[in-house]
């Protein structure tokens, strides 16, 4: 939901990678979510650490360090092209019924993306907000010329994200929040006189939806008190009923239908059902929801209910793949959904909102798309990226839907002087595992970007986060610094527990079962092994979050096959983890790795972290952390750290004081990246 791109200011998970990867260099950072989980999860809460006993600490300003030698300036002057490399995302259209007068996109120029406006394809990029913290989630007023925008920030990183009005001409903001508590998935009604949000204002922990009278004073007020997860997906053509998301966990999620005026709620999909129900989205009419489902199949399948009669009918369930985007025309004129193919997008288009029949939508665009249409119903607004392109901004007129004869480029994204020709793009490869299917090995899917040459290579398997994500190719100037300049290779292996591969894959590392993803690193370790231009004895482990449990776990694992490490807002001890993650996410987290407060299952995740199995680690390791990090605290940074140096063992240690879950400003985001090729070099090249 919130975390990812919008596309007219609704959900766009398709291209998840794509910001992330521009920032840090790695897919799948955050926390993933197969159904759309409400997205930014948390306030700073558990900031208070006993870090102060760590060896060697060095305050310099906006960072912390120890144990990391001084910046090689010739490695930082190297890297400045692939670090000046940019992207762009849509957000909405000003329209309003009639042509596409300018396109609201988020791009960073500065420290911080920041929101711009377009007026014509290839048009100057004129910036609207200029703030220290990022902003990518935003959306025009209907009605309101382009001069009126709501959007989300926070500080830090906290991810305590307000819900802002802004008046572009006057070039003045006013929090419309009270300024605590989280708030996100902001719905706006067609006409412009409503808005609809979550926030947790009231105890920290539960989502209650409240609404705006945007011709009023503007003042939230509380329409339904939540208990868990609960947030706006979008208003009813004709205002007077919200669709909500109820989130249980990325493998049961439900939807309702709010009744804005009464606050009555009602279910439109079964609730009793251990089945995902995400992207609603009403027909142009009303009549119908469309959502996608995983019941009785492996993958999230489109479907369409009537809401009158409450008939369901599957649209896709022949379709082998999950369909990870929706969205309908709000003139009726078209529907288009999205296809998970193996990592990268496919659309298709329904023939109308009664038919079953459905065509794919031919585009001269191969890799990650993320799609909506703008708000007259005139155009497809597209995002788009691929391992060697950046993400830039495209529209398609929705007359060529049937038969696509060209796209209209409206960005065109720095690559910092490069030559894209030189780009790398990755081969999809598999390899087997130690377990079977159907008598056969069970297969792992990866992508490899191998380097010029013919080696032995050193490699860098980089591990996603989530673990409920996908690695999917976008772009990433970083990984393409590694392979092209320091002839590394990459390989990123999307092993159980991920996403994009059915429902049985996605749980085949649950509870008891966690190790088993890890025991995939095994497989992929073999498979190096036995290719002649990489090199076995070098091979680094790369992740964030969840994949910095996996670095971790690796390095304990395999300690004489995997030489470093590089950890980053990883989780070192699930027990303190759980404990201190914020309040409204513990739950959450509790149903994908086990509750710690039952005895057999804290012993088994006391046992299996990393931190237990810390002293098996000898390759050299690098932790970085921010500060205000709400998801995983600093505390399991400062663990593993403060283990390391008590044993003597090489480790690097970074903390960015101003971040939270990974690292949004540039100055961060460009001094991690230098110290990443640092250490590879230190450590896999000497």
């Amino acid at each position: 939901m919130t975390r990812y791109p919008l596309v007219n200011g609704r959900c766009t998970r398709g291209i998840v990678a794509v910001l992330g990867a521009a920032v840090l260099g790695i897919a799948g950072l955050a926390a993933g979510c197969r159904s759309g989980e409400p997205g930014g999860v948390a306030t700073a809460g558990a900031r208070a650490t006993d870090g102060a006993d760590l060896k060697g600490l060095e305050d310099r300003g906006e960072f912390v360090v120890a144990g990391i030698p001084a910046i090689r300036p010739e490695v930082r002057d190297r890297m400045l092209q692939y670090l000046n490399v940019r992207s762009a995302s849509v957000l909405d259209t000003n329209d309003d019924g009639g042509p596409l007068k300018e396109l609201l996109i988020t791009t960073r120029f500065g420290n911080a993306a920041q929101l711009h406006v377009v007026r014509m394809p290839g048009g100057d990029r004129r910036q609207i907000t200029f703030y220290d913290e990022p902003v990518n989630r935003a959306r025009f007023v209907p009605g309101s010329g382009g001069r009126r925008v709501i959007m989300l920030r926070d500080v830090g990183g906290s991810e305590d994200t307000q819900v802002y009005h802004l008046d572009v001409s006057a070039g003045r903001a006013t929090m419309l929040t009270e300024g605590k508590g989280q708030h996100g998935n902001p719905a706006l009604s067609r006409d412009g006189s409503k808005l609809a949000f979550y926030g947790t204002a009231r105890n920290g922990k539960d989502y209650d939806i409240y609404l705006c009278d945007l011709r009023g004073d503007m003042k939230p007020r509380m329409i339904h008190q939540g208990t868990g997860s609960i947030a706006p997906l979008e208003f009813s053509p004709d205002g007077f009923g919200l669709l909500l998301q109820e989130y249980i966990s990325n493998k049961v999620s439900h939807l309702h239908l709010l009744d804005v005026a009464s606050g009555d709620l009602r279910p439109i999909t079964p609730r009793d059902e251990e089945t995902v129900h995400a992207d609603g989205r009403f027909s142009a009419d009303g009549r119908y929801v469309f959502y996608t489902c995983d019941r009785g199949g492996e993958f999230l399948a489109l479907y369409r209910r009537e809401l009158a009669t409450g008939r369901e009918e599957a649209i896709t369930a022949n379709l082998p793949w999950d369909i990870d985007d929706v969205d309908v025309s709000p003139t009726g004129n078209a529907i288009i959904f999205n296809a998970n193919v193996d990592g990268a997008s496919k659309l298709y288009r329904l023939e109308s909102p009664d038919s079953l029949s459905y065509a794919p939508i031919d585009l001269p665009l191969d890799g990650l798309l993320a799609a909506g249409f703008n708000r007259a119903g005139t155009h497809l607004l597209l995002n788009y990226t691929s391992a060697t392109s950046p993400g830039d901004v495209y529209t398609l007129p929705v007359p060529e839907l049937a038969s696509p004869r060209s796209v209209t480029r409206w960005t065109e994204s720095e690559v910092g002087g490069l030559d894209p020709a030189r780009f790398v793009a990755p081969t999809r490869i598999s390899y087997p595992t130690f377990d079977e299917v159907d008598g056969r090995a069970r297969m792992i899917p990866a992508y490899y970007f191998r380097p010029r040459g013919p080696g032995p290579h050193p490699v860098v398997i980089s591990i996603h986060g989530g673990p409920e994500a996908q690695f999917r190719p976008a772009f990433s100037g970083f990984w393409q610094y590694v392979v092209n300049e320091l002839n590394i290779a990459v390989v990123a292996p999307n092993v159980r527990g991920s996403t994009g591969y059915g429902r049985t894959y996605h749980m085949l590392d649950d509870g008891m079962k966690r190790e088993d993803s890890v025991r995939d690193i095994a497989g992929l370790l073999s498979w190096i092994a036995l290719q002649p231009e990489l090199g076995a004895q070098r091979v680094a482990v790369f992740g964030g979050s969840y994949g910095g449990y996996m670095v971790l776990a690796c390095m304990t694992h395999f300690p004489d096959r995997i030489k470093a490490g590089v950890d980053i807002v990883g989780i070192a001890n699930f027990v303190t983890f759980l404990e201190r993650t914020r309040d409204y996410r513990r739950d959450l987290r509790r149903r994908e790795y086990g509750d710690e407060q039952d005895p057999r299952m804290r012993e088994f995740l006391a046992r299996i972290s990393p931190l237990t199995n810390a002293d098996r680690i000898r390759g050299a390791l690098f932790v970085l952390h921010g500060q205000n990090d709400p998801r995983v605290p600093l505390y399991e940074a400062e663990q593993i750290v403060r283990r390391q140096q008590q044993r003597g063992r090489p480790v690097w240690y970074y903390m960015a004081k101003g971040e939270g879950h990974g690292f949004q400003k540039r100055s961060n985001s460009d001094l991690a990246q230098v110290l990443y090729a640092m250490f590879l070099e230190e450590h896999l090249l000497k």
